[in-house]
């Protein structure tokens, strides 16, 4: 089991979860977050965390986000590791509200 970034994410890029995440297994590029599969050790830390409500367990997957999946474990892997807490992406604070958030 794992923790899956989803589509919320994107355009925000909040980093609140990788300030509490006790591995390094947040990457990013230059629009959002992604966790790689092989370094998560499913504490579940950055769920709570996360103020767009983009990170799921991968067994509570809602089905219209279930190919983030394979985006993360693909995209992770060749990005660099985000581990310390950045400011959120301009206008990541309108993308909240839009998301109801």
């Amino acid at each position: 089991m794992t923790f899956v970034v989803t589509e919320n994410c994107k355009g925000c890029r909040f980093t609140d979860c990788v300030a509490v995440c006790p591995v390094d297994c947040f990457h990013g590029d230059a629009e959002m977050l992604y966790i790689d599969p092989d370094e998560c050790i499913d504490c579940g830390a950055c769920v709570p965390e996360c103020p767009v409500e983009a990170i799921y367990d991968e067994t509570q997957l809602p089905d219209d986000q279930k190919s983030w999946q394979q985006v993360n474990a693909d995209r992770a892997k060749g990005l660099p590791v985000v581990n310390e807490k950045t400011d959120a992406l301009p206008g990541a604070e309108e993308r909240k509200k839009q998301l109801g958030l």
